[in-house]
Parts: C-alpha cells; sequence; structure tokens
C-alpha cells in the first residue's frame, strides 16, 4: 500500500507540474518581464539583469523567509493561473466545438447564421465538384495514380470546409457532429444514446488511444486558454502579443488535428464494436452492422418517458405567473 500511495503521489505531482505549475511559472515570468521592461526597454536584456539584480540585492528578499515567501508565491500563483486557463480551456472549447450555439444568447445566434449559411454554400460548391470528379472518365473508374489524385484532391477541398454539410459555425464542430450524421445515415445509431454504454464495456487497449486523443485535444485547446491570457500583458510589454498570435495559431492547427483524430477514433470504434454491446444486450447480430441493429440498440437504450403525473397540477389563480 505504501508503496501504491508513493507512486500515486509521484504521478499527481508530476501531473500537477505539468499541467499547472510550469505553464504558470512560465506566464509568471512573462509578466515580471513585461512589468520590468515596457515598451520602452521591450528587447533590452541589460535592463532586465540590471533590474533582476537590484531586486536580489534587497535585504528581504536575502532572508530565508523572504525567499520562503517568494517561492510559496510563484507555487501559489501558478497554480492559480494553471487552474483559470483550464476553466477558460473548457470555455474555448465549448466555443469551438459550438454543439448549442442556436441556444445561444441572442443576438449571437442571428449573428452566426449568415456564416453558418456561407459555410453551406462553400461546401455544397465543393460537393459538387466532388460528385464531377466522380462521374469524369477518370474519376468515374478510379483506376490508376491520376483518377485517385484527382476524386481525393476534390475529397480534400470538400472536407476543408466540413466533412458533411456543415450545421455549426466551426470546421471542429461539424468534424465532430459528422461522426453522429454518418453513423445515423450508415447504420440508424443514436451515438449519444449508444456511445456511454459502449465505453463501459471497451477493452483497454481500445479506450486508452481514444482517452489520449481526448487529451490531446484538451492540451491543444488550452494553447488558446493561454493566448487568451498573455493578451493582456501586452498593454505593458509589445511581444507579449507575437506570443498571443503564435499560441493562438498553434492552438488552432493542434486542435485540428486532435479532433479528427479524436472523432476518427470514435468513429472507428461504434463500427467495430457495437456488435459486442448488441450481443451483451441480447441482440442477435451476426457479421456487418446492419441498420435495423442500430435502431435496436437505440431504442434499448434509450431513456423511456417518465410517468404522467398521478394527480393534475394546480393552478394558484393568485400568482400570475402560474396563470
Amino acid at each position: 500500500m505504501s508503496g501504491l500511495l508513493a507512486t500515486l503521489g509521484t504521478t499527481l505531482t508530476e501531473r500537477w507540474v505539468s499541467l499547472l505549475a510550469l505553464p504558470g511559472i512560465l506566464y509568471l515570468a512573462v509578466a515580471a518581464t513585461a512589468r520590468m521592461l515596457g515598451h520602452a526597454h521591450a528587447l533590452d536584456p541589460l535592463v532586465l539583469v540590471e533590474t533582476i539584480t537590484a531586486h536580489a540585492e534587497n535585504p528581504r528578499v536575502a532572508t530565508v523567509g523572504g525567499q520562503v515567501t517568494i517561492v510559496a508565491a510563484v507555487l501559489a500563483g501558478s497554480a492559480a493561473l494553471g487552474l483559470l486557463a483550464r476553466a477558460l480551456g473548457g470555455l474555448i472549447e465549448g466555443l469551438w466545438l459550438a454543439a448549442d450555439w442556436q441556444r445561444w444568447p441572442p443576438p449571437l445566434p442571428r449573428l452566426i447564421h449568415p456564416w453558418v449559411a456561407t459555410r453551406r454554400h462553400r461546401w455544397a460548391t465543393r460537393r459538387r465538384t466532388l460528385e464531377a470528379a466522380d462521374r469524369s472518365p477518370e474519376g468515374g473508374n478510379r483506376d490508376g495514380a491520376g483518377a485517385v489524385g484527382s476524386y481525393r484532391a476534390a475529397y480534400d477541398q470538400m472536407a476543408r470546409v466540413s466533412a458533411e454539410e456543415p450545421e455549426r459555425p466551426t470546421w471542429c464542430g461539424d468534424r465532430i457532429n459528422a461522426v453522429a450524421r454518418r453513423l445515423r445515415r450508415d447504420h440508424d445509431l443514436d451515438v449519444a444514446v449508444v456511445w456511454p454504454h459502449l465505453w463501459l464495456i471497451l477493452p483497454s487497449e481500445v479506450a486508452t488511444p481514444i482517452t489520449t486523443a481526448r487529451q490531446d485535444v484538451a492540451r491543444a485547446v488550452g494553447l488558446a486558454a493561454w493566448a487568451v491570457l498573455y493578451l493582456p500583458l501586452a498593454v505593458w510589454w509589445w511581444p507579449s502579443a507575437l506570443i498571443t498570435v503564435v499560441l493562438g495559431v498553434l492552438s488552432w492547427w493542434k486542435t485540428r488535428r486532435a479532433i479528427d483524430t479524436y472523432a476518427t477514433l470514435i468513429e472507428a470504434t461504434i463500427r467495430l464494436h457495437t456488435g459486442e454491446l448488441a450481443h451483451r444486450l441480447g441482440i442477435k447480430h451476426t457479421g456487418l452492422l446492419t441498420p435495423q441493429v442500430g435502431e435496436d440498440l437505440t431504442r434499448r437504450l434509450q431513456a423511456s418517458l417518465p410517468p404522467a403525473p398521478t394527480t393534475p397540477p394546480t393552478v394558484n389563480a393568485t400568482n400570475p405567473r402560474t396563470r
């Protein structure tokens, strides 16, 4: 037990340092640099060294108590910043996936709708180009490198907008939504209903890559959170704006890749392992997953409707809100 606790403590410490402490300490270092240099000496290392030396020679800093206080403040501040970045990352992830954008507070849905319509128009145009490549003599048979290359290029152009017809304002949101739409179309399967049950029976060698991919998504989105946190420092130190741009672009690129990998793994797992879930639930199934099996699974796993109220609801005539 002591060995297990020691291992657990080491693991938690490593995760705390990597996820919270190190990014927060780096942020505090940049913030201190911004405060000491300002715009006038933004890239002057001599001013930075002189300022740090002057602070280090302060008698209050040279004492053990002063040093302990500084270390404790840095660790506490870095951890608080790490927690703030994680919370902000969750908010940014929700915005990027935009699963419920039509229920966002007004006037956001009205402002976003024209952009979604534009994405649909672009997707439809590229979808027609893909159909033309498929009907062409070279693309129709799809034999040879030229035919495959032409069809694949047209498909990639369409997928850059969305894998399926856009329903959300972001590529990442539509990429995740494409999994549900494909499985509903191909197998009459409701992913939101089936996936939680399937996840519970997946072997570790299947679940581990999915968990890793999900963590990659969170880390990629976390870069955007740090980009937002670095932006206010540009008020005192203009290089912080460059840090924001670099982190923002890197987050956008890594998030798209991570979302694509995560969605691909989810879809492949459902197609390959849903049959096992059907067997466990007593649904007879052999061979490939069929729409009938998907429909049966969805119906079997859907929550039933709540019972009707035993007594009719009472209406308080004196309260205008209940009329």
